[in-house]
């Protein structure tokens, strides 16, 4: 032993090696470590909660740029409360172990050599996990928080652990059901978007609207793909994370939608599906049968422009000239990078467009500086998100000096131009490891 953890004072492991004595028992004490130095210092919850208060009373319905700026003021402030929830449960949990750690016998199956620790379980599995969470709910955060929730219930429950042949099963069951529970009390199903009044949305008919999807870093998905069983000619890539298909797929009844991610996605045999599912294998097959045929039915004709494949020479030069032509403000260039029938959604907004000429109509007044409209000057960075390009945008408002976090546009491209703009807010930028101001 060569001294404490400097998070949980536990005991270091000597590696016996050369190199910097270590500072931490564990990754997820590194982890705990990391936020702590980035949490932002001084406002408390409950100074957070009055702010809130104090801005939804004055949220201003009319016009609508002020409606959206105070809305965006607002999403940033949640999702800072957010993250002080989500801290104090986890801070909670983490006295939990401490205490248990220090009072208590470890069960065997927290130390059990074929699983290699509870701990060291819980980091080998916890990015396919939350990548699965996240294909069940379509939400970044709620993915986040019910991963967590499944890791809390598989802690409870790790006494039976060396009773468990396979851990990597066990711990999908349980995230399964934490997903298909929360989704019972949540009505999850896309509905067609709703006219704006007073706006022109294109002639298209309404996409789906899903106000609680989210962007998901590319940097945070899982280093090695999961190994597929028994490939069927109707699954879909095990890589699938494209906008599209989350979209789709969220049509489907969530015990469906589980059993099409588990067996076509995840890659687990029809038994093991249906032993995840906690259902006869009869029921899991039929599940997954008339997941296919719904999911066949609601993804576009053509695979080739949503299926999961790395962008192209073509797509990162669109992607390039996308961020100039924005910096630019050149709408007669914007124009020649969008397909005629191209479709922008705003989730969790309202609007909504699915034509050109209706998009660049919503877009012109807002970078025409002689327009009382004018939102000011951007700046955008190459990101990547759901395994399509994408762009973080910082905007610059008139009379001041910085570029703040603005939103992040994920791109889907056909034929070499925009075929889909997917707008998503920034409280997510600090997931994407990217600045608040630039």
């Amino acid at each position: 032993m060569t001294g404490k953890c400097q998070t949980c004072s536990g005991p270091l492991q000597d590696g016996g090696g050369p190199g910097r004595t270590a500072s931490y028992c564990s990754q997820a004490c590194r982890q705990r470590a990391y936020r702590e130095r980035k949490r932002p210092a001084g406002v408390p919850a409950g100074e957070l909660v009055s702010d809130l208060g104090d801005r939804l009373r004055r949220l201003r319905l009319e016009p609508a740029v002020a409606f959206h700026a105070d809305v965006e003021a607002l999403s940033t402030r949640f999702s800072r409360l957010r993250r002080l929830a989500r801290e104090a449960r986890e801070e909670r949990v983490e006295r939990v172990e401490r205490a248990e750690r220090a009072g208590f016998v470890t069960p065997v199956g927290v130390t059990n050599p074929r699983d290699g620790g509870f701990d060291a379980l819980v980091e080998a599995h916890r990015r396919e996990l939350r990548v699965h969470c996240y294909r069940l709910l379509g939400s970044y955060d709620e993915a986040e928080d019910l991963t967590q929730e499944a890791f809390l219930r598989a802690w409870r429950a790790r006494d039976t652990l060396e009773d468990v042949d396979n851990p990597r099963a066990w711990l999908y069951k349980i995230a399964t059901r934490v997903c298909l529970d929360f989704l019972r009390r949540h009505n999850r199903r896309p509905t067609p978007y709703e006219p704006v009044p007073g706006m022109d949305s294109g002639d298209g008919p309404p996409p789906p609207s899903l106000p609680w999807l989210q962007p998901f870093p590319d940097d945070q998905l899982p280093e090695t793909p999961v190994a597929r069983s028994e490939p069927d000619e109707e699954a879909v890539a095990g890589e699938t994370l494209e906008l599209v298909f989350l979209t789709a797929i969220q049509r489907l009844p969530p015990r469906q939608r589980a059993a099409v991610i588990l067996r076509d996605v995840a890659g687990w045999s029809a038994a093991e599906t249906a032993d995840l599912l906690g259902a006869s294998q009869a029921s899991a097959n039929s599940a997954v049968q008339r997941g296919r045929t719904a999911l066949r039915e609601a993804l576009p004709g053509s695979r080739e422009y949503w299926s999961a494949r790395p962008p192209s020479a073509d797509d990162l030069a669109l992607l390039r000239r996308y961020m100039e032509v924005a910096a630019r403000a050149d709408i007669d260039a914007m124009v020649e990078l969008v397909r005629e029938d191209a479709v922008l959604t705003m989730p969790p907004n309202p609007f909504w467009f699915t034509s050109r000429d209706a998009l660049i109509a919503f877009v012109r007044p807002n970078l025409d500086p002689a327009s009382p409209l004018f939102a000011g000057h951007w700046r955008h960075l190459p990101v990547r998100a759901n395994g399509q390009p994408a762009v973080a945008g910082y905007l610059r408002r008139p009379g001041t000096s910085v570029f703040r976090a603005q939103l992040i546009d994920v791109l889907r491209v056909e034929e070499g131009r925009i075929a889909q703009i997917t707008t998503f807010e920034p409280h997510l930028f600090e997931v994407f490891g990217l600045p608040m101001t630039l």
